[in-house]
């Protein structure tokens, strides 16, 4: 795990690099962070199970704080995932988040922070995965990593091939509306990876608590890219 401790440190000596994932100001008023922790008490009185009603519970959670984005979920280990045993690996639960979600309207355009080539794309189509996913490498200082853009539209991998090209900050998806993006509330998981392990079209972005330490390393803070001073503590 060498190269993946040495990843965070490289992300943050370029942070002047990173041209938005968004066109929106991650950094504005109107973004906040959410909680989806056992600890949110209107977590338990929603069927997570049904998205129509999750979505409701999302925008309730948003005017709570005057917001229209909801951002956050890094290492956070989470409540929402017995909705779907999709996250239930060998008896053990997988809870431990590990990206960035941004929750912003279905439609939103994506773009990538970096010059990127696709690595791998699919539509991870199960209730609760990440319905259509673009996974891009980049480089940096010499040492090649991904970053993961889950819960996209399908017309989002229309026209795309392993190994086409991006310029930094150019357009390569939209965010996807349920149920066709894994139904979800319509939000983006932002994952970095330092390596793919010979997985192609999806990454765990969620693992068991008792991975922490492997994750951590092999998946630093997406915050590094984007920057959002709602997620610093």
């Amino acid at each position: 795990m060498e190269n993946s401790q040495n990843l965070g440190a490289i992300l943050r000596r370029n942070a002047a690099a990173f041209s938005p994932v968004f066109a929106t100001d991650l950094n504005a008023d109107t973004v906040c962070q959410l909680d989806f922790t056992e600890a949110n008490p209107l977590l338990h009185t929603t069927d997570l199970r049904d998205t129509n009603a999750f979505n409701k519970a999302v925008q309730v959670l948003l005017r709570q704080q005057g917001a229209t984005i909801g951002v956050g979920g890094y290492l956070e280990h989470r409540f929402i995932y017995s909705r779907s045993a999709h996250f239930d690996v060998q008896a053990k639960s997988r809870n431990l988040h590990l990206g960035i979600d941004v929750w912003v309207e279905a439609g939103t355009p994506v773009y990538t922070p970096l010059e990127a080539t696709v690595h791998s794309f699919q539509d991870n189509a199960n209730f609760g995965d990440y319905g259509p996913t673009i996974i891009l490498e980049h480089e940096l200082e010499g040492v090649p990593f991904y970053t993961l853009y889950g819960h996209l539209t399908r017309t989002s991998l229309q026209g795309l091939q392993v190994g086409k090209s991006f310029g930094k900050g150019q357009k390569i998806a939209d965010v996807g509306p349920f149920p066709e993006n894994g139904d979800w509330p319509p939000h983006l998981h932002f994952q970095v990876i330092q390596s793919m392990e010979g997985k192609y079209g999806d990454f765990p972005g969620v693992a068991t608590l008792a991975e922490k330490d492997r994750y951590n390393q092999l998946c630093p803070d997406p915050n590094l890219i984007l920057q959002c001073r709602h997620l610093v503590a």
